[in-house]
């Protein structure tokens, strides 16, 4: 199985790569940047029964895990590098896995799809575009800062990081009408013309506009009455529908 190349030396992405990794235990947020192009590559549809992606909330009392699907996209690659790549994420097919079949699981769903949450009625999708690749280097992994200990308290990103990372891609996430540009570790391979790619990191959802529990006030932390603004979000993807482009 063949480890996809860097593309640090693509004129395209040149000024487009990062040059650091993720700070933390949530991987570093900023502004949104220019997507990459897929000018002249090949684009890769994606197999939506293979791939999916995965969340986990916490609370001090618990946690609640589910998925949500990612219904299109493409991965563009020139050769055996990734030039460029877009998803699709259906808000509306949200699930609860930990209670699924329960009231209590319809209750949860109905909750995180409120305008408390994701606001599903007015922002039914989300998607994300890369705007960079980078070779995985350790080094640029900095130590975990402390989460407010609870018993369960979220996963560092020490904790939940893929098995052998390959590379750092960079991407415009766009949740609830705002986009915000993340980096995080990821595993990724080329075999046969198929590209799988899977990652395991944490975000704040508070920046994405998910305000609700807000662990911010130390008043509610003396309580236990929050929601860790800490979400880890897993993906698996898988392309390999060849279009030319």
């Amino acid at each position: 199985m063949k480890i996809l190349k860097s593309t640090l030396s693509m004129i395209a992405l040149a000024t487009l790569v990062f040059a650091c990794g993720p700070k933390g235990s949530t991987v570093e947020t900023s502004e949104a940047k220019k997507v990459a192009s897929a000018e002249s590559a090949t684009a890769l549809t994606l197999n939506t029964e293979s791939s999916k992606l995965t969340w986990i909330g916490s609370k001090p009392g618990g946690q609640h895990n589910g998925t949500i699907d990612i219904t299109a996209g493409e991965i563009s690659v020139k050769g055996s590098e990734i030039v460029a790549g877009k998803f699709t994420i259906n808000i509306k097919s949200l699930k609860n896995l930990d209670m699924a079949g329960s009231e209590s699981a319809g209750k949860l769903e109905g909750h995180l799809m409120s305008d408390q949450f994701f606001d599903q009625a007015n922002f039914a999708e989300a998607t994300f575009e890369v705007t960079g690749i980078a070779t995985f280097n350790a080094a640029n992994l900095e130590a975990d800062k402390d989460e407010y200990q609870t018993d369960f308290a979220p996963a560092k990103l020490s904790e939940i990081l893929v098995d052998n990372p390959t590379h750092f891609i960079s991407g415009n996430l766009t949740m609830r009408g705002t986009t915000k540009n993340i980096t995080f570790p990821a595993s990724v391979n080329l075999d046969g013309g198929t590209v799988k790619a899977v990652a395991k990191f944490n975000i704040d959802r508070t920046d994405w506009g998910l305000m609700y529990g807000d662990e911010a006030t130390a008043v509610d932390k003396a309580k236990d009455k929050f929601l860790y603004n800490t979400v880890q979000v897993g993906f698996e993807i898988e392309a390999g529908t060849a279009a030319s482009l």
